[in-house]
């Protein structure tokens, strides 16, 4: 399965959601490819529309492997047995953690446009463009439960095998419709995969944004 763009896997998951409808759910986007995917979801089931800020934290020599993740609230999510494959030390991980503490805290600044809409007694559904260690996803499902949110679902177009597995026993359901037996990278899964910028993640989370013109 190969998906046109992150729109149109985030309608394909919106139609397996369609029995949140009746609840009202709150769509939160972990940016940023996975806002897109959120806005597209809430098109097809309603709801609001949010962002839940995390960043991956990336081996210092090949940061597309997640040894771990942080996010707002003070929460932070390792990934012990990458650590330990790649030897990554204390100091090394302090380091990455320090600067993309710094990154989050720029993009609450960029991506927040007010407060964030209230999670407590909420259905919540957390969505991104794929997962391939889930230590991200992780992360955003810790701090929603911080929240008190009456559910927490986990929706994705595409995951690993190990990520699926480690993300069903922390949320209350995981809707991933496509699973590889080998997964080489959430992007390959994707004919459009382009680098969102800042303007265009705000543009997705305003009223009337990009996702309700397409």
């Amino acid at each position: 399965m190969i998906y046109p763009d992150r729109g149109v896997a985030g309608r394909a998951l919106g139609g397996v959601l369609g029995h949140l409808r009746a609840a009202d759910p709150l769509l939160l986007g972990l940016p940023r490819g996975g806002v897109p995917v959120a806005a597209a979801i809430r098109n097809v089931i309603g709801g609001d529309l949010d962002v839940l800020l995390v960043r991956k934290l990336g081996v210092p020599w090949q940061p597309e492997l997640a040894m771990g993740a942080i996010g707002e609230d003070g929460v932070r999510v390792l990934n012990v047995d990458v650590m330990r494959h790649t030897g990554v030390t204390v100091e090394q991980l302090a380091e990455v953690e320090a600067l993309e503490r710094t990154e989050l805290e720029r993009r609450r600044g960029v991506l927040r446009e007010g407060a964030p809409i209230p999670l407590k007694d909420r259905t919540v559904v957390i969505a991104d463009d794929g997962m391939a260690t889930g230590a991200t996803m992780a992360a955003g499902v810790e701090i929603a439960r911080l929240h008190e949110p009456r559910r927490v679902v986990v929706a994705v177009p595409v995951s690993s095998i190990e990520a699926l597995h480690r993300i069903r026993a922390l949320a209350d359901q995981v809707v991933c419709p496509l699973v590889p037996r080998s997964m080489g990278g959430v992007g390959a899964v994707y004919q459009d995969f382009h680098q969102l910028t800042d303007e265009e993640v705000v543009a997705y989370l305003r009223p009337g944004g990009i996702s309700e013109s397409r």
